[in-house]
């Protein structure tokens, strides 16, 4: 949103702190659920007196975070905050209430929250306690920003990042069968690896199918310096519990919290035994009893209902289809190598990355807009946004 296009109350300088409160709540993206990751920032005369964002587990909330940082300097102070300050009682009293209580004399907000116990309830809040209170800058930046909380609020599914990697002729991996996880294709450099941990980390959960898991036995794990305590739950795709117990996955699930969902029908001894490896299972409903696949917007709901608000999918091609077909990609991440599978297209034997009708979904639906495209070494990085 322009300067221009913003009410006339707002300045300049409201539009830069709002961009510096969003900036503070990204950084807590992956860490806060199930609570939406917020950022708030307090200044008084030209100078920022508090900082603070929502906190891993969801609290405390970033505007008692920044009112605990600012004390007596929140008096008189403007706020900054990049959704709708809470208005009931939950686990801890209401932010507008300690909004109120420390004197704060503006609050210039970003979002109005979705959840029902909010919607507008925080203003009037501030409102009647005479704060003057502006909404709606930077709105559209930070409806993106917290896309897992409205999601999950309005939808009950959790916002879910899509990422795939390609070779340049358009392949995902070898036919299945003609490698083991030891010999699996490499397709992407160090570069782009690093920044897929990066966005792991900005995540609740890593989700792939169980294809995927026997394929390649993958950790799905953050391995950056300085982020070992970052644990996403590691969630897999299972309809008939094929996910070995010898895997990674499971022989690291004490350490890593893992989720395998499966059908309603699934064996009782299979489950048993994953639980008994410190796996948890979670069985979902097929909205056809005649069919073997499981049904991924069930699963979504279930994620949804254990706090997710953030999935980032690194599944196979099968998993993407699904995801996109299913409307509910909401960031696609395409990473492209500068190399090619070789021999692929005359045997027709190998993976491609996307369907022809993924790719119209993609390029030619009017779902997706294409937001960025960079080099990550020699990989190309392409990134889509689903229109809001």
């Amino acid at each position: 949103m322009s300067i221009e296009a913003i009410a006339s109350s707002v300045s300049e300088a409201d539009v830069l702190y709002m961009e510096e409160a969003l900036a503070l709540g990204r950084r807590g993206l992956g860490r806060s659920a199930p609570n939406p990751s917020v950022g708030a920032l307090l200044v008084k005369n030209g100078v920022v007196v508090g900082k603070g964002r929502t906190q891993p587990g969801g609290r405390p909330h970033a505007e008692t975070d920044a009112l605990a940082e600012a004390g007596e300097s929140a008096r008189g102070a403007t706020l900054y905050v990049t959704l709708e300050p809470c208005s009931h009682f939950g686990v801890t009293p209401p932010c507008a209430a300690a909004i109120i209580a420390a004197g704060v004399a503006r609050v210039v907000c970003a979002l109005e929250d979705p959840d029902p116990r909010v919607s507008g309830r925080g203003y009037r809040m501030l409102r009647d306690a005479g704060i003057e209170v502006v909404h709606g800058v930077l709105e559209a930046e930070a409806r993106r920003a917290n896309l897992g909380h409205i999601l999950r609020t309005l939808e009950n599914r959790p916002m879910v990042t899509l990422k795939l990697a390609m070779t340049q002729d358009g392949y995902a991996g070898k036919a299945h069968g003609t490698t083991s996880p030891a010999q699996r294709l490499k397709i992407t450099g160090p570069e782009a690896d690093e920044e897929v941990h990066r966005m792991r980390a900005s995540h609740d959960a890593i989700m792939i199918g169980v294809g995927t898991a026997i394929a390649d036995d993958p950790l799905l794990t953050v391995r950056l310096p300085g982020m070992e305590t970052i644990k996403p739950l590691r969630i897999v795709l299972d309809s008939h519990l094929r996910l070995p117990l010898d895997s990674r996955l499971v022989r690291t699930a004490v350490d890593h919290p893992t989720l395998v969902f499966t059908r309603a029908d699934a064996p009782a001894e299979a489950i048993d035994r994953l639980r008994a490896a410190s796996v948890a299972v979670e069985t979902v409903e097929s909205v056809d009893a005649a069919e073997t696949s499981l049904d991924l917007s069930a699963a979504l709901h279930c994620a949804a209902g254990l706090g997710l608000t953030r999935v980032f999918s690194e599944g196979g091609p099968r998993v993407a289809d699904a995801l996109i077909g299913l409307g509910v990609a909401d960031d696609i991440i395409l990473l492209t190598s500068d190399r090619t599978l070789g021999g692929a297209q005359e045997q027709g034997a190998d993976i491609p990355g996307l369907s022809s009708s993924a790719r119209a979904l993609i390029t030619q639906s009017g779902r997706y807009h294409l937001t960025e495209t960079r080099m990550l070494g020699k990989d190309r990085l392409t990134h889509y946004e689903r229109i809001l």
